[in-house]
């Protein structure tokens, strides 16, 4: 039976990412001075405005508006685009964690730093273990990044997206449907010009040609027009974009966002864990599509609950491996923490094109279990 699926990405320019990444840059700054910081940093950003506000308890202090400089210059928001980052107005509004949730998540109880369920998938789809339309959408987003930073294209902005439909036969993968490519760029840009270049440097770049035909939709900037982008044409707020950051829809989210988190919020470290872990059932060879949920109370170390679901692809029963995650890995907060190394400055690595799939990222090293 024919089905369509569709997964978006956003570059970093986008307002969303854009707080993001400035969040993950301080926890990030925080990490290198204090490793057992406590974070949970919200960012909002709207028309010359980047509004810092959340929670950390650190013995260190660190210069939080020269890091939200610097993360907008970086991105490339250099004060001919929607938000100067040398003049900009910096508000700061960040308390301590509340003692309350501290005395569950010290190191002596070492307890989940709040309530909520985490969910991890892998699917044989990709190289990477990841869907082909999520895995597609970031690679083109990823691409149109590189593209406007190295001049290929000029006359681009950093804000974008992109948006991507498999077409699948029987479950099976049979092509590309739609691809669809949203850019900023300067007035004087010519939408003819932009739609060949992208279709030349960015999709033909990244897409599979096996999987286009003459029947594949594409759309690039189809409104015609996006000259005012970034934090003027749409607020930004961090932890909006959370299905981008995992598996595209094809899995379910548990609600938590990622960045601005230290590992012992279980919206992160969790979520990573059971990334790893239904990768590597995958990798395995146990089934060839998984997901798993880990549930956590707060206060408590050992999950409340973990689910698993092979969608019957499995070779072996779910029983049983779900005996060997068991035997396998401590699912502690302070567990995950020691196993995948999380106190250590890796977070702005994770914020762009998905925390999933990055090789260098521990959570998606494969093992022997």
């Amino acid at each position: 039976m024919k089905k369509l699926f569709t997964s978006e990405s956003v570059t970093e320019g986008h307002p969303d990412k854009l707080c993001d990444l400035i969040s993950d840059s301080i926890l990030d700054a925080y990490l290198k001075k204090d490793k057992n910081v406590r974070a949970g940093i919200e960012t909002v950003a709207g028309k010359n405005t980047i509004f810092i506000t959340g929670e950390v308890t650190s013995k260190t202090q660190i210069d939080i508006e020269k890091i939200v400089r610097n993360t907008i210059k970086s991105i490339g928001y250099l004060g001919k685009q929607d938000i100067d980052y040398k003049t900009c107005n910096i508000i700061i509004n960040v308390s301590k964690q509340s003692e309350d949730i501290a005395l569950g998540t010290n190191d002596d109880i070492g307890g989940a730093g709040d309530q909520g369920m985490m969910f991890g998938y892998a699917c044989n789809e990709t190289e990477e273990l990841m869907p082909l339309s999520i895995s597609l959408a970031h690679a083109l987003t990823s691409r149109l990044a590189t593209v406007r930073k190295e001049n290929i294209i000029n006359g681009l902005g950093p804000d974008g997206k992109s948006q991507v439909t498999v077409e699948y036969d029987d479950e099976k993968i049979k092509r590309i449907d739609t691809i669809v490519i949203s850019t900023e760029h300067k007035s004087t840009k010519k939408l003819e010009v932009l739609k060949e270049e992208i279709i030349k440097e960015v999709i033909n770049k990244v897409v599979p040609s096996n999987l286009i035909d003459k029947k594949t939709n594409i759309f690039i900037n189809p409104t015609g027009r996006f000259v005012i982008g970034g934090p003027l044409g749409d607020s930004g707020l961090t932890g909006r974009k959370i299905i981008v950051d995992t598996y595209g829809g094809h899995a379910r989210h548990g609600g938590g966002a990622f960045s601005g988190k230290d590992p012992t919020k279980v919206d992160r470290s969790a979520s990573y864990m059971a990334r790893h872990i239904a990768k590597n059932i995958v990798a395995n060879k146990y089934a060839d599509k998984c997901e798993i949920q880990i549930s956590y109370a707060i206060g408590i170390a050992k999950p409340v609950s973990i689910y698993i679901n092979t969608y019957n692809t499995n070779k072996i029963s779910e029983e049983e491996i779900l005996n060997k995650v068991l035997n396998t890995f401590d699912l502690t907060p302070k567990g995950i923490i020691n196993y995948l190394n999380l106190r250590e400055p890796i977070y702005t690595q994770t914020t762009n094109y998905g925390h999933f799939s990055k090789k260098n990222l521990p959570w998606e090293k494969i093992i022997k279990f």
